[in-house]
């Protein structure tokens, strides 16, 4: 009985382990997606990053503090320094919350100031974004609020901050080539990080945690959302103002 108790533990401790692991690989894969696309993107601009806006230069920091932050918590939750993690999570809903004002408020400025990608239409534009980081607000909102059921909050965390990968997606596809399909390819981009998390946890535990039907489910209503919106008369009226 005891030995059944002791390997049953054992089992118990590299689960864990494994998932921790698995999310400290995942936080640098998206790093490295993100730099990749800005890097990428720095490379073919015909102007500087200091000629950008003062709150372009705000929201670019405030979004690389947080996929740096990102990954050093889950390298602490690897290393188990509990403590320092919940330490520096002040700190992460400090960086978030300021991440949903700018995001917005860089948004609505590119709008007024004509500085949309050409491959979008303003309308799309302003949707897509503006309901990618409310999406990202809101799952890493309740990420924190079940910060004690470690197993929703790592994945309502990993999912809300793969809702924040689309501006570098966007940097790396080929957008002007796909056209009506560029907001799809983005999706879908940000799709397969989800459910290579969802195959992991069936690999590891043998059923996919309810989290990742819940961001997911975020992902795919925030996009769904994009076309209808985006292309209705109040959306179309609002950037016709903004853009004047």
């Amino acid at each position: 009985m005891m030995a059944s108790v002791n390997i049953a533990g054992f089992t118990g401790r590299n689960v864990v382990a494994s998932e921790r692991r698995f999310f400290l690989g995942m936080a640098i894969a998206i790093a490295v997606t993100v730099i990749f696309g800005f890097t990428l993107n720095a490379a073919r601009m015909h102007w500087t990053f200091l000629e950008l806006p003062g709150q372009v230069h705000l929201h670019a920091a405030a979004f690389l503090a947080w996929i740096l932050l990102y990954v050093v918590q889950n390298w602490l939750i690897v290393r188990g320094s509990i403590v320092r993690h919940r330490q520096l999570g002040v700190l992460g809903a400090i960086i978030a919350a300021l991440m949903v004002v700018l995001g917005i408020v860089t948004t609505v400025a590119a709008v007024q100031q004509h500085r949309v990608p050409p491959f979008f239409p303003p309308g799309v534009f302003l949707v897509l974004d503006v309901l990618g980081i409310l999406g990202f607000g809101i799952l890493t909102a309740w990420a924190i609020a079940l910060r004690k059921q470690a197993a929703w909050h790592k994945r309502l965390m990993l999912c809300g901050t793969i809702l924040v990968m689309s501006p570098a997606l966007g940097r790396i596809l080929p957008m002007p080539l796909l056209g009506q399909f560029a907001p799809l390819a983005v999706f879908a981009s940000m799709a397969v990080y989800v459910i290579v998390g969802m195959i992991f946890d069936l690999r590891l535990r043998g059923r996919i945690h309810p989290a990742y039907y819940w961001g997911g489910g975020v992902l795919v209503v925030t996009n769904v959302l994009v076309g209808p919106l985006g292309f209705s008369p109040p959306v179309l009226r609002l950037v016709e103002h903004l853009a004047a």
